[in-house]
């Protein structure tokens, strides 16, 4: 299933959520004149690397310099493709305007990078032993499904479904489909047999924190 929309109507401009679309994009399209070692080196320099905060002498003996505490907030406005930021950013427009509708610009504007930072905590202590970057605006957006999962019970999220690429829609309870969005991370955190190959690609943890914050 794939999501179009929600069924509750703002009542004011979501510029905020324009702006952190836009920021997120316009970084992105920046490092796509990046060479392949270029971001290799920026995404470890500013991406979240758990094991280098849960381990600093580990840290320190690979090349780490102290610090590099920033990578908590920055982390969350790297993206590595444009599949990841699509959808990320494509879920922030269907749930984001409505969160900042109810909080107002900056309370909302604080409200989402709390929830990223909250998310980025979680998967440090979920999956201390990380040495691979954490990148990426689903800790900040999970919070924004948490907030709406509990601030709009009674939303309908209208959804897609691809059969044989048919415009099938279909509406279901908001509270359906951000319930079995948790649950499936939730799963995914907690029965990967190996964990090094769980967080390759996802952060399962810093969702999970993300979505619990927010709420």
């Amino acid at each position: 299933m794939i999501p179009v929309a929600d069924t509750i109507p703002c009542q004011h401009r979501p510029v905020i959520t324009w702006l952190l679309i836009a920021l997120n994009f316009s970084i992105f399209l920046l490092l796509l004149t990046a060479s392949k070692q270029e971001l290799y080196t920026f995404f470890y320099r500013f991406g979240l690397i758990p094991a280098r905060f849960a381990h600093p002498e580990w840290a320190l003996h690979v090349g780490y310099p102290p610090g590099g505490y920033y990578s908590f907030i920055s982390s969350m406005f790297l993206h590595a493709g444009w599949m990841h930021i699509i959808l990320n950013m494509w879920m922030l427009w269907i749930f984001g305007d409505n969160i900042e509708d109810r909080l107002g610009p900056f309370r909302y504007l604080i409200f989402y990078l709390l929830c990223g930072l909250a998310a980025a905590v979680s998967q440090v202590l979920f999956n201390p032993d990380s040495p691979l970057p954490v990148i990426g605006a689903s800790g900040a957006l999970a919070g924004v499904m948490g907030a709406f999962f509990l601030l709009y019970p009674q939303a309908r999220v209208i959804v897609w479904i691809p059969i044989f690429y048919l415009p099938i829609f279909v509406e279901i309870p908001a509270i359906v489909f951000l319930g079995a969005w948790i649950l499936i991370q939730l799963y995914q955190a907690t029965s990967a047999p190996d964990p090094t190959q769980l967080y390759a690609g996802v952060a399962w943890w810093g969702h999970i924190g993300g979505f619990l914050s927010g709420a």
